[in-house]
């Protein structure tokens, strides 16, 4: 019996960019990384990435993880507390995030936070009360925000438009619905990430609104470990695959991939103050 080949997968520095640019969402402070984080740093420079965005959910993993990127001053950070653990929110999460931002410049955006009615562990009602809690400390400190929703859009968009959020600084993390949901964003001055999955053969409703999507309001990311673009898909995900969503979108829009990454990279300076 002949054994199965392992599928031969382009690296992403085939990609070919040679401009700097911003991977916007990693989460590298998870336990898969805890092998060959420098060596996954190394590669994301590699390809073009000359700023990472990590993401810490929660301040308690703040707190214990920061201390990992004292030797990678490329990496800013992203703090807020991800609606699935809403349910665990305290008024000293409050503080502690307030008292974070205050003291550590490398914190440019609250988020992830928002609502997400896929996974279904924690009730809306308590998820919205955490979201909008967040939102007014993103509005006491003046930050941006970066919006997690999933499986709940619609009620997302309500909630923040009834905060009053239009025209404020937001980033819609991992967006991949379709063109009448990116309108609505972008009709509320915000701008949209584009993860991963837009590479997928049969995600057509998000290629056809990341054709919609002017690069102006654009900006690229992992969310590693997480969704790994073709042709890594089923691997564990890193900054430098962002190279082959930077790619999928160029071809999509019919942009050379170099001037969309530049573009896209002075959108992810101008937002987050880099």
């Amino acid at each position: 019996m002949s054994k199965k080949k392992n599928k031969v997968r382009p690296l992403p520095q085939t990609v070919g960019i040679n401009v700097p640019g911003v991977e916007t969402h990693a989460h590298l402070d998870l336990e898969d990384f805890k092998e060959d984080l420098p060596e996954v740093m190394a590669r994301a420079g590699e390809c073009g990435i000359a700023k990472i965005g990590n993401v810490f959910l929660g301040p308690q993993a703040y707190e214990a993880n920061r201390s990992l990127f004292d030797a990678y001053p490329e990496v800013f950070f992203l703090l807020g507390v991800h609606p699935n653990n809403a349910d665990q929110y305290t008024d000293a999460d409050t503080q502690a995030m307030r008292n974070a931002f205050k003291s550590d410049s490398r914190l440019k955006a609250l988020g992830e936070i928002g609502l997400d009615f896929y996974w279904d562990r924690v009730p809306a009602d308590v998820q919205e009360k955490v979201f909008r809690t967040q939102l007014e400390l993103a509005d006491e400190l003046d930050v941006p925000v970066v919006i997690h929703s999933r499986d709940a859009h619609e009620k997302t968009l309500e909630v923040l438009e009834d905060f009053g959020w239009s025209g404020k600084p937001l980033l819609w993390h991992c967006f991949g619905s379709d063109v009448a949901t990116a309108k609505r964003i972008l009709d509320n001055g915000w701008y949209l990430s584009i993860p991963g999955p837009v590479t997928y053969k049969k995600n057509e409703e998000a290629q056809e609104a990341v054709k919609y999507i002017p690069a102006e309001r654009m900006v690229f990311e992992t969310d590693c470990p997480f969704l790994t673009p073709e042709p890594w898909r089923g691997k564990r995900n890193e900054p430098a695959y962002v190279a082959f969503t930077a790619a999928k979108v160029a071809e999509l829009k019919g942009m050379d991939v170099n001037e969309l990454w530049g573009v896209c990279a002075k959108n992810a300076y101008e937002f987050f103050g880099l």
